[in-house]
C-alpha cells in the first residue's frame, strides 16, 4: 500500500520525519552505520547510541537505529536477508505485501506472459520486488517523495534496479500506455482515520482505480479483504488469499486475468485454491445435526463465499445457516478446511464444561469462537482456572440451529 494521499504523518526517527531523512543512510558513512547496529536489542540501544555518537551525527545514529528496528519488524515479512539489506518507514512496514503473497501474484502475472507492468501506488516496492524477481519490468509509482526513494533503495539494494523504474508522481496523472498490465494497490488507511472502509475514500479511490484496471490489457486491484460482496465491480474476479491460515489481502482482476462474477479463494503457503464462477455457485448447504466431524473453513474460503464449495467436497452441511462450520459423519481430506473430531455438543454453561474438562483431565485448551458474544480468554479463566493434567481439548463456542452451543473436540 503507498501514499497517493495527503502523506502521512509518522513517528519521530522514522525516514519521513523531519530530522531523519533517507538520504544520509545511504551514504558509506550511513550503510557502514547500519551494518554497524544490525541485530541491536533494544535494551543495548541506549549505550550503542552514546557510543556511536562519539564518531557521528546525532541525527544519523538516530535515523540508523530507528531503521534496524524497522528492519527486525519487516523479517516477518520479507524474511530476514531481505529485510536486513532494504529500507522501510513505519507505514511500509505494517502495509506492504509480504513476500509469500507478492511472489504468488507476480508468478500469476507471468503465467498470463506479462512482460511489463504499472505498478501504481508502490509504497516501498514489495510488490515491484517480486514483479521484477519474476522477469517483469516495472515502472513503480508513488507520489509520497521518501516512500518513493525507499522502493528505489530497495530495487538497488537488491540488484533489480535494472528492471525497476521509480517515479514520484500523483498515479492519476501517470500515462501506463504501452505496459502489459496494470497493479493499482490504493491507500486504504489514514492519519487522521485509521483504517477507511469506504472503498471511494480510498487514495485514489476505488472508482479511478477500477477505471486503470480497465484500460489495461490486464489489470489487478488490490482491495481491503473485507470489502462486502456488493462493492465488488461486476467486471471483476475476487480473489482472496491467506497465508499460514490468515486472510492477507483481496485483489480484483480485470480483462484477460479474471471472469467477470468469478470468485476464489487461495491458500498459502500450499497454493491451494477453490474457484466458481456465476454459473458454478452453490446455494447455501442445508443446515443438519452436528456430526462426528466439524470443519472450520480457512478465512479465505469464508470471505470468498465459497463455504458451499466445502460442504458439498465433504459431504456436509451448516451447524446454523448464520455461521461457517461444516459439520458431516465422516472424514474427508480437503485442503480448504481444518477438521475436528467432535466428541462432545453441549449448550452453552460453564459450570458444565469447567467439571468436564476437570474429569478428562483437560490441562491445555484451545477456545474458538463465531458467532459468539463471549470472549475466548474470558472462558478460558473460567473453564480452566487451573490445569486439570495434560491432555488437551479445543472448545468451539457458536450457535448450533440457533441457539447458543459448545462443541468439544480435538484436531482429526
Amino acid at each position: 500500500m503507498a501514499h497517493n494521499g495527503p502523506v502521512n504523518d509518522l513517528a519521530p526517527g522514522s525516514p519521513h520525519s523531519p530530522g531523519s531523512a533517507l538520504a544520509p543512510l545511504l551514504t558509506p558513512e550511513g550503510r557502514a552505520l547500519l551494518d554497524e547496529v544490525r541485530g541491536v536489542e533494544p535494551a543495548r540501544e541506549l549505550a550503542v547510541a552514546t557510543r556511536l555518537r562519539r564518531s557521528h551525527a546525532a541525527e544519523l545514529v538516530s535515523a540508523a537505529l530507528a531503521q534496524a528496528r524497522l528492519r527486525q519488524r519487516a523479517v516477518a515479512k520479507f524474511g530476514a536477508e531481505d529485510a536486513a539489506r532494504m529500507f522501510f518507514t513505519p507505514n511500509g512496514v505494517e502495509q506492504s505485501t509480504r513476500t509469500s503473497v507478492a511472489t504468488y501474484r507476480a508468478e500469476c502475472f507471468r503465467a498470463l506472459g506479462v512482460r511489463s507492468v504499472a505498478d501504481l501506488c508502490c509504497g516501498i516496492g514489495g510488490d515491484a520486488i517480486a514483479f521484477a524477481r519474476a522477469g517483469i519490468r516495472v515502472l513503480a509509482v508513488d507520489r509520497d517523495p521518501l516512500t518513493a526513494a525507499a522502493a528505489r533503495a530497495n530495487a538497488d539494494a537488491l540488484g533489480l534496479a535494472g528492471l525497476i523504474e521509480v517515479r514520484e508522481a500523483d498515479v492519476t496523472e501517470v500515462d501506463t500506455t504501452g505496459y502489459d498490465a496494470v497493479f493499482v494497490d490504493p491507500a486504504r488507511r489514514s492519519s487522521q482515520r485509521g483504517r477507511i472502509f469506504d472503498p471511494e475514500a480510498y487514495s485514489p479511490p476505488l472508482s479511478w482505480a477500477v477505471s486503470a484496471a480497465l484500460k489495461a490489457p490486464l489489470g489487478a486491484l488490490k482491495i481491503a479483504p473485507g470489502i462486502p460482496h456488493e462493492a465488488i465491480p461486476p467486471e471483476a474476479e475476487a480473489e482472496w488469499i491467506s497465508d499460514g491460515g490468515d486472510v492477507k489481502e483481496a485483489v480484483l482482476w480485470f480483462r484477460a486475468s479474471g471472469t467477470p462474477g468469478a470468485r476464489r479463494a487461495v491458500l498459502l503457503p500450499s497454493g491451494a485454491a477453490i474457484r466458481a464462477t456465476p454459473d458454478t455457485m452453490l446455494p447455501d448447504p442445508p443446515v443438519r445435526p452436528v456430526g462426528r466431524y466439524l470443519y472450520e473453513p480457512d478465512g479465505a474460503v469464508i470471505r470468498a463465499h465459497l463455504v458451499a464449495q466445502v460442504a458439498e467436497d465433504v459431504d456436509g452441511g451448516l451447524i446454523d445457516p448464520t455461521i461457517a462450520y461444516v459439520t458431516a459423519d465422516e472424514r474427508h481430506l480437503t485442503p480448504y478446511a481444518t477438521a475436528y473430531e467432535i466428541t462432545d455438543v453441549l449448550p452453552f454453561n460453564v459450570k458444565k464444561l469447567r467439571a468436564l474438562l476437570r474429569e478428562r483431565g483437560i490441562g491445555v485448551l484451545t477456545v474458538k469462537k463465531r458467532g459468539s458474544a463471549v470472549e475466548p480468554e474470558e472462558l478460558r479463566r473460567k473453564a480452566l482456572p487451573k490445569p486439570h493434567g495434560t491432555a488437551s481439548a479445543t472448545v468451539f463456542l457458536t450457535r448450533v440451529a440457533g441457539a447458543p452451543g459448545m462443541l468439544i473436540g480435538h484436531p482429526a
